[in-house]
């Protein structure tokens, strides 16, 4: 199949109500381990990528370890592959774009959050990053995903605030599609009523992020989101069953 043709597929996989479920990975290891269990695509994760590789979060791992990290996990998958962009690693972010597309990529997410800053960009600003990297994809001919997150909700952990918070992300949502994003990725909301109420005014497919306060599947497929990924915690279970064997054996 070829890159382009994976974009499509990859796009037809977020269907309201049936949504693609992404178990996120971060090297080839994890993304052949994956694929091989049944996924329909694969998703990296920006906080597994960097914790694999002793970084912290928040583009501390240089671009080209992502890069080779990416170049790995699409050598041994035939599966559509996106990736954890964050804000796109520095000015150079739409050359890097060209350097993932050029691995295979077919969909990325890029997020709103000011690197090291409890802030958001400006609506305006974030609409010039999304509408450049949307230029770039379709320079080389391909139909980019782009899932443009929003951290409004994860910037505010007590969730009696959020419905408070559902006209910024409203507003976010509508600038956010008319500069290029395929989907609205939404972390940190929780409250299967927002998430209903969001995916019945967007256009765009809907991203859950999966954790232990989110409703189960079956009500987040009821309230209509097309995507549910995992983030950081198919690693941290992981690395902690790898501890706890450790510690049997010392």
């Amino acid at each position: 199949m070829s890159q382009q043709s994976q974009a499509v597929a990859f796009s037809e996989l977020h269907q309201k109500y049936n949504p693609v479920v992404l178990y996120n990975i971060w090297d080839a290891g994890s993304a052949l381990a994956v694929a091989q269990a049944g996924a329909k695509a694969i998703a990296t994760g920006s906080w597994s990528c960097a914790a694999a590789q002793g970084y912290q979060d928040g583009e501390a791992m240089p671009f080209s370890s992502l890069l080779h990290t990416v170049q790995r996990i699409a050598s041994v998958i035939s599966l559509p592959l996106t990736v954890d962009f964050e804000t796109g690693y520095g000015a150079a972010r739409r050359d890097n774009l060209s350097a993932l597309l050029q691995a295979g990529v077919v969909g990325i997410n890029v997020e709103d959050q000011q690197l090291g800053l409890s802030a958001l960009n400006g609506v305006r600003e974030q609409c010039e990053i999304l509408n450049s990297l949307r230029q770039e994809a379709e320079s080389q001919g391909i139909a980019l995903f782009i899932n443009a997150r929003t951290d409004v909700f994860l910037q505010q952990p007590d969730a009696t605030q959020h419905p408070a918070l559902m006209a910024e992300v409203k507003k976010r949502l509508t600038a956010y599609q008319n500069a290029g994003a395929s989907g609205f990725f939404v972390p940190g909301l929780s409250d299967v009523g927002l998430i209903a109420e969001l995916c019945d005014v967007s256009a765009l497919p809907v991203n859950i992020m999966a954790s232990s306060l989110t409703p189960p599947l079956a009500e987040l497929t009821a309230a209509g989101i097309s995507r549910l990924s995992y983030g950081p915690y198919p690693y941290v279970g992981l690395m902690e069953t790898l501890k706890q064997q450790a510690r049997a054996l010392y």
